[in-house]
């Protein structure tokens, strides 16, 4: 591994510095431009907006800030015609010029500056237009979270829930657009987590820090080419302000219990640097419930199982976010972010299972109390650089990451015996499961575009990524009046993984055509290794990942675009990890170490009417598609999980966005995906499998302005019944209310939240293979009432941080916990 990683280290360092010269030519002259700016009483106003404009198309072309005693120096300018642009929120909008820069007159003092207040402006409140929760865009979906009275009270999982096209099973796995194998981001970095570990993310992280969710269902060769349903990036709040300034947030919540949330943001920004932190807190106690009821069927007897699962969960969960952005000059800045968070939690579950030889009837039963203790923790670490080379547009970007987590869940299993009268059949069973595990990456990339003329680009990448696992399952047995290790059942698994990946993306505009070809290609080197069991699996493999996307303008309202892109899905870790874990004495999972990676190849056709109604047709065909697959095991009696490869997944989808202004108090947003998902495989539980079924999602999202400081939002969604996999998945609906109303000339915002108010959140699975008959139903206490207040400090004149985009889109979201 030292090897790769120097080496793949390397390349990078030559590529990066290969961009830096390959403009090292000889340039025409440049000009400079300089002034100063001053405010309403003649004095020198320090950080006002200074921006070039192409005095041809009123293009940006470069922007700075003018220092403390108002003045500003553009520096750099090639030669041609232009315009000065002076903005400073609360005055009005200043221009100069035009200015020639050339050979000969390539300095230009202009004249003193002076600007005027907004008359717009009253009693110090900022007259802006609020974005609308849900907004459409080109490339992708944007659901603006940050002013939303329904973030209260909820967390990221919770959220997603609500967001159109997106569906979160019981599990918190996430599915887009009818398809699951989603790559989740985080401010456009990876959460270097899969499916449960990224669902106790989610839960720990409350929706008041998050800014916007963008959901991606064909992105380009840039990406990574994980997630074949596409991706969606988290962001979270970023104060733009100068000086110093910040929010704090106190809230409480009930349902069947209490909860509380709170947090601190805070931000100093100056001309040279930007320091940011964020803390927040919370504390939950929660109920769900799971009743199984199934039948084990043999040749010669019949057995039916009729359980009921009661569990409480508490759970503390602290998230911080820190970081330094130095603006070395207009063109170079250094950036580093840290954030991570520690989640602990404490379960109580108490089972009751009933087992007879027909419905109704108890001939004997199993009572069962099973606590337990969970600990998640994670840390990254992100370096970042970007250096825009020219005014052209030709800039590179380099990113460096670590991140580690460590997880442990220890289980304890007490099993009573009862018969048929309630009394002790035989000695109660104790056991008990450990499971710690240590993940840490390593990942860098860098990013480079030129652009070769005004209506070509070119974008070209590197990266590289290194992952190593390391579990441990213990399973002890309660013997002789103590605790003894199982070898049997007990394993070590270690798991090492490198990933080195190219991309290159041109992009040509012509008069109402835009194209962009892209390819990106990824070598894949893992191990995977059950030391207890002496199993190794091996694999090296080098894809392709092509990438196509035309968008023809037809006319002034109507656009349309096609796009086609290969995509892969790796198995997470913990899905490779082949240990037995028990859920109780009758229901467990255990992983599969020769999954294989699915294969995607997407196709979708879009439409836009005004930028307003989008309307889009899709088709995927998925190779070895990696699914949930539940199977009773008639020998044992028991109910068992396991992710399996099928054969193929065909999908078809329709997506209809439309968000509508009904008047100017009244905003809503709607969004129906109907979808086909067909399943197909030549042997699951000895017979094979096809399965198929049409089905819809339905968002709705209603927001009413009472005044200028009320709001009210309603957000409703409906998912069909449908099957994935090998599984029936019940409809699911809810409906949610949010009131917020702001204090102190907008400076707090108290916020009244309802979540499920109607309390019909649930599940029902059953299985689509006509051998298996099992019903699995599950609530939980999704109808949960917040009330929160968020209070703002500090500066308000507002300047655009850097974005920063870490090393990885993928390889944290597979990380496992046990």
């Amino acid at each position: 591994m030292r090897l790769h990683l120097n080496t793949s280290f390397a390349t990078l360092l030559l590529f990066s510095i290969a961009c830096l010269q390959l403009k090292a030519q000889t340039s025409p002259v440049k000009g400079d431009i300089s002034g100063k700016v001053l405010d309403e009483t003649g004095k020198g106003f320090p950080y006002t907006t200074v921006s070039l404009l192409n005095a041809k198309d009123s293009a940006v072309v470069k922007g700075t800030l003018s220092a403390d005693n108002g003045t500003f120096q553009l520096n750099n300018i090639e030669p041609g015609t232009y315009v000065v642009a002076f903005y400073v929120v609360g005055y009005k909008k200043i221009y100069r010029g035009p200015f020639s820069v050339s050979a000969e007159k390539n300095v230009q003092v202009l004249k003193e500056v002076q600007l005027a207040q907004d008359s717009r402006q009253l009693k110090g409140v900022e007259i802006v237009k609020q974005k609308p929760l849900v907004e459409r865009q080109i490339d992708k979906t944007v659901i603006n979270v940050e002013n939303s009275a329904l973030s209260v009270g909820n967390n990221a999982l919770e959220i997603l829930q609500k967001s159109p096209g997106v569906t979160v099973d019981k599990d918190g796995n996430l599915s887009l657009r009818g398809k699951k194998g989603v790559n989740v981001m985080i401010d456009g970095k990876p959460t270097y987590l899969s499916s449960e570990q990224l669902a106790n993310l989610l839960r720990s992280t409350g929706g008041s820090a998050i800014q916007s969710i963008e959901l991606i269902t064909n992105p380009s060769s840039k990406y990574d080419a994980a997630g074949n349903s596409g991706i969606i990036n988290i962001r979270f709040k970023k104060n733009r302000n100068y000086g110093t300034n910040g929010s704090v947030l106190g809230g409480g919540g009930y349902g069947r219990f209490y909860k509380a949330i709170a947090g601190l943001t805070l931000n100093h920004r100056e001309k040279k640097f930007n320091v940011f932190g964020n803390y927040d807190f919370a504390s939950t106690k929660r109920f769900g419930s799971t009743d199984i009821v199934r039948l084990n069927n043999t040749a010669t007897d019949k057995t039916y199982f009729d359980q009921t699962n009661y569990m409480t969960k508490k759970r503390t969960s602290h998230n911080y976010k820190g970081g330094l952005d130095y603006f070395i000059n207009d063109r170079n800045t250094l950036g580093l972010a840290i954030n991570g968070y520690d989640s602990q939690g404490a379960n109580d579950a108490k089972i009751l299972t009933l087992i007879g030889d027909r419905p109704s009837k108890t001939d004997s039963s199993v009572v069962a109390r099973n606590p337990s203790r969970n600990k998640y923790t994670g840390m990254s670490v992100n370096l970042n650089f970007k250096s825009v080379i020219d005014t052209l547009g030709q800039e590179i970007s380099f990113d460096a990451d670590y991140s580690q987590y460590r997880d442990r869940e220890d289980i304890a299993f007490h099993n009573q015996y009862l018969d048929a009268a309630g009394q002790t059949s035989k000695d109660d069973y104790l056991f008990r499961n450990f499971t710690p595990k240590k993940i840490n990456i390593w990942a860098a990339k860098t990013d480079y575009t030129y652009p070769l003329n005004k209506t070509m680009k070119l974008e070209m990448g590197l990266k590289s990524s290194f992952v190593e696992t390391d579990n441990h399952f213990v399973f002890e047995n309660f013997t002789d009046n103590a605790w003894q290790n199982d070898a049997r059942r007990s394993n070590t698994f270690l798991y090492n993984e490198n990933i080195n990946a190219a991309y290159a993306n041109i992009n040509r505009k012509f008069k109402t055509t835009n194209v962009q070809l892209g390819l990106r290609a990824e070598q894949t080197n893992s191990k995977g290794n059950s030391v207890t069991e002496n199993k190794i699996v091996n694999r090296n493999y080098l894809n392709l990942f092509p990438s196509v996307f035309i968008n023809q303008e037809l006319s002034k309202n109507h656009d349309m675009g096609v796009s086609y892109s290969r995509r892969i899905d790796r198995p997470d870790y913990g899905s490779l990890n082949p240990f037995v874990y028990f859920v109780d004495l009758y229901s467990y999972r255990y992983g599969n170490p020769f999954l294989k990676p699915q294969y995607t190849n997407a196709f979708e056709l879009s439409y836009s009417y005004r930028k307003t109604l989008n309307i889009s047709v899709a088709f995927s065909r998925t190779k070895d598609v990696i699914t949930d697959v539940l199977l009773t095991d008639t020998a044992t009696k028991t109910i068992f999980i396991s992710k399996q490869n099928l054969a193929a997944q065909d999908a078809y989808n329709l997506n209809v966005s439309y968000p509508v202004q009904v008047t100017k108090w009244w905003n809503t947003s709607n969004n129906f995906t109907g979808y086909y998902n067909r399943f197909s495989a030549p042997d699951i539980a000895g017979s094979p499998y096809k399965s198929g079924r049409l089905a819809f999602n339905l968002n709705t999202n209603q927001s009413v302005t009472v005044n200028k400081t009320t709001s009210i939002e309603t957000s409703a969604y409906y998912q069909s019944r449908q099957i994935y996999g090998t599984l029936i998945i019940e409809p699911q609906y809810s409906v949610d209310l949010g009131i917020k109303k702001s204090f102190f000339e907008q400076k707090m915002d108290v916020k009244l939240a309802a979540n499920d108010i109607f309390k019909m959140q649930r599940s029902q699975i059953t299985s689509a293979i006509p051998s298996q008959n099992y019903v699995v139903k599950e609530r939980w206490e999704s109808q949960v009432f917040w009330l929160t207040c968020v209070y703002r400090f500090g500066s308000k004149d507002i300047k655009a941080a850097r974005q920063r985009s870490g090393s990885s889109e993928a390889e944290g979201r597979r990380a496992k916990s046990q």
